[in-house]
């Protein structure tokens, strides 16, 4: 007996393979500086606790709606009003353990076997996965350095077809860090809008941008998805919260499929996680003074050791660094840098075929010991 064919499909998620192999090193009493991982090293804010604990205590631990609470759909559209000046019904918002199950079951009532999602290459390493394990095939457009690693609208024309049913975008992204302008947004959008297709914007990320600002892609069109979560600005990673905000047509095949695969998301975490909506500006606020104090050390250090970075990245938590000077096999190489220096960054090719020979480093991590592993990686190449 085998696994079932549509499990080859699936690749590893290279990070987390490296962030195993990580911990059997620390078990083994090996010391290694941790700039691999996209997680906060922040405690929840007070308010996630305070919340979290009532509600566990005073025994609110029973199946909400299918959907998710109404307390924290009605949280989520406050939010996106005063965050964006945008208008959600809390009826487009189905609440998940996170967006990864967000993202399985939007591409589960989207995708038709064969139907194509547009997505940048490079690109946050598991969505390709999930495009492919519905029966869809994941268009990639190439996105290049010397461009800011932005989409360009005239590259995501001539990948669409007559079975592209989305453009799918991530803005802060994830491995670049990079922003996508207010004017190439709409851009995309006029794309989308003119080829009759949905937009799908991941947005985890948003509230952690440190130069400009971040935009939903509500304000700009209505025909779109987003996905968003409590796992980045509030530092809320194992608890599992994440939400998607849907088109009115799609939401009651969402519901179903949320009834039959997950019911609905843990009750106590949603109660805790509109509590973070309304109540962690200043928790979140501090956390991204100190990750922006991280970005602009690690950018400094990455430049003097001689690392190509065309573009600065202006959100998210990473760096996403040119390597190829010192290797093309940025698996190799990441797995060279983690046995002899003892620190864990991602290869490039985790994220896509164009983000071969490039090394993304993470400073959700403190500035102690991020100073310490970049040490240890400028050791390393002087010996290279």
């Amino acid at each position: 007996m085998e696994p079932a064919k549509r499990c080859n499909a699936i690749t590893p998620f290279i990070v987390m393979e490296i962030l195993e192999k990580i911990h059997k090193m620390e078990a083994s009493g090996i010391d290694v500086i941790h700039m691999e991982i996209g997680e906060p090293d922040f405690n929840v804010p007070e308010c996630v606790n305070k919340v979290g604990i009532e509600a566990f205590l005073s025994n609110q631990t029973h199946y909400t709606h299918s959907l998710g609470d109404i307390r924290l759909r009605e949280a989520v559209r406050d939010y996106h009003q005063k965050t964006y000046g945008t208008t959600i019904d809390p009826g487009q918002i189905l609440v998940t353990s996170g967006t990864s199950p967000a993202m399985l079951l939007l591409f589960s009532a989207l995708v038709n076997p064969g139907d194509e999602i547009i997505i940048s290459d490079p690109h946050y390493a598991c969505y390709a996965n999930f495009i492919t394990y519905v029966q869809g095939v994941p268009v990639t457009v190439p996105i290049y350095e010397d461009e800011g690693f932005i989409f360009s609208p005239q590259a995501i024309q001539k990948k669409i077809t007559s079975r592209t049913k989305a453009i799918f975008i991530n803005s802060p992204a994830n491995p670049t860090g990079v922003v996508i302008p207010e004017d190439r947004m709409k851009e995309i959008v006029d794309v989308a809008r003119a080829n009759g297709l949905y937009v799908i914007s991941d947005e985890i990320y948003h509230g952690l941008v440190y130069e400009g600002k971040e935009h939903s892609i509500f304000e700009f069109t209505d025909k779109a998805f987003v996905l968003n979560g409590f796992s980045k600005l509030f530092a809320m990673t194992g608890l599992r919260l994440g939400y998607l905000i849907s088109p009115p047509e799609f939401v009651r095949a969402l519901q179903v499929l949320q009834q039959n695969f997950f019911i609905c998301a843990n009750s106590v975490i949603q109660l805790a996680g509109a509590a973070a909506l309304t109540d962690a500006d200043k928790e979140t606020r501090v956390m991204r003074e100190i990750y922006n104090s991280r970005r602009v050390y690690m950018i400094d250090r990455l430049k003097q050791m001689g690392f190509g970075m065309a573009t600065e990245p202006t959100g998210a938590f990473y760096v996403f660094v040119n390597a190829k000077h010192i290797s093309t096999d940025s698996y190799a190489l990441s797995l060279d840098i983690l046995e002899k220096a003892h620190v864990g960054v991602t290869p490039g090719i985790d994220f896509g075929a164009n983000g071969e020979g490039y090394l993304r480093f993470s400073y959700a991590n403190s500035l102690e010991n991020l100073k310490i592993g970049l040490d240890r990686v400028e050791g390393y190449l002087k010996k290279q």
